[in-house]
């Protein structure tokens, strides 16, 4: 049996299924692990029982602020605040992008939604070689 070798282990919080399903396959196919959670309180389960290297989370306007305020307790815990963080957010899933950056100065990177595969790895691979 041969093992797949796991560049690293991706938390994708995201609540919409099908945006979920698309970049599950991409991450996948380019070698990643890639966990699901649809809101921050799933996301802090999966951080302590799974540990990811990454989270990938959507910036709904809808629920910007319980996101943000989710990055915030991430980045003042001495332990997580290690983890980084990169954002996607979309036009027509309300958000407009006037987001200051102090609001979200502990974020690895913002990326648009939707954004191609091939951006959304660039990104991914600068963010995690950083991280060594």
């Amino acid at each position: 049996m041969t093992r797949k070798l796991i560049l690293a282990r991706i938390l994708l919080i995201e609540e919409r299924p099908n945006f979920y399903a698309a970049n599950r396959t991409a991450l996948e196919t380019a070698g990643y692990e890639v966990i699901l959670a649809r809101n921050p309180r799933e996301a802090m389960e999966r951080i302590e029982g799974d540990w990811p290297d990454l989270l990938l989370v959507e910036l709904a306007e809808n629920r910007k602020n319980e996101i943000l305020e989710f990055g915030k307790r991430l980045h003042r815990d001495p332990i997580l605040r290690h983890l980084p963080i990169v954002f996607f957010a979309s036009p027509e899933g309300g958000f407009s992008g006037n987001l200051p950056k102090e609001e979200i100065h502990y974020a690895a990177a913002l990326l648009p939604k939707p954004c191609s595969t091939q951006t959304l790895l660039r990104t991914l691979g600068s963010v995690l070689e950083q991280r060594k």
